[in-house]
């Protein structure tokens, strides 16, 4: 499985998940600089975490216009598999391949720690590796990740199963309390159409080695590679 990981100014995280692919897949992804105009052969694109542009404007909305997000955007409407954390996931709402918005958290605080998320559907191949009704956890940590969405589209992402991690409590109860940033429906992560694209706004790649505490990202990495090879 070849990955290739795309890297903006203000990128921070794209070295962590280059980490990950590479010890699960064997081989080093391309790492691909926003100025590009187009992807290596590749099987699989990261947008990883970090402050795009600094964060100008708004999270994730500059990067969204940057040159190689027109080759990432041919591929993901051809059906390439697109991950996109924290601020990937913000860039993948801004060029509308996801639908909602990453708001300011409720609290108007920057939050950084682990959470607890209860997987609700396995069904792409991010999150085969998890049995429905998993509760893992991962770190959050960001500013902007209050999703958003229209009660129509979140009745639709709701009805289509396309919510695939939901903030809660130690014993997976979608409360307030386990909700770390005022989410809609205590949303962490969804999917397109067709379970292609996901967006979701805690780390995996944070919670893949014992050594960093948590482990509930190793299963969508260990997922994605039996998906795709």
């Amino acid at each position: 499985m070849k990955a290739a990981v795309i890297v903006f100014p203000g990128s921070n995280c794209d070295r962590d998940v280059a980490v990950c692919l590479a010890e699960t897949t064997g081989q080093a992804p391309a790492m691909v600089w926003h100025r590009e105009a187009t992807l290596p052969e590749c099987d699989v694109i990261v947008l990883p975490g970090g402050f795009s542009y600094g964060d100008y404007l708004r999270a994730g909305a500059i990067a969204a216009h940057s040159p190689i997000m027109k080759d990432v955007t041919h591929h993901a409407r051809k059906g390439m598999p697109v991950l996109g954390i924290c601020n990937g996931f913000q860039v993948l709402t801004e060029t509308g391949l996801l639908p909602g918005l990453l708001m300011r958290n409720a609290h108007l605080k920057f939050v950084c720690r682990s959470v607890f998320l209860r997987v609700e559907a396995t069904r792409d191949p991010f999150t085969q590796g998890y049995n429905p009704g998993d509760i893992v956890a991962m770190p959050v940590a960001h500013h902007d990740g209050n999703y958003y969405a229209d009660e129509v589209t979140l009745d639709r992402l709701e009805g289509e199963q396309r919510i695939l991690f939901r903030y809660c409590d130690e014993v997976g109860a979608p409360t307030p309390a386990g909700n770390p940033n005022g989410s809609a429906r205590n949303i962490a992560g969804i999917t397109n159409e067709t379970g292609t694209i996901v967006g979701l706004m805690p780390h995996p790649e944070r919670g893949y080695d014992p050594v960093l505490g948590d482990v509930g990202g190793h299963p969508l990495f260990a997922s994605l590679m039996e998906t795709l090879s």
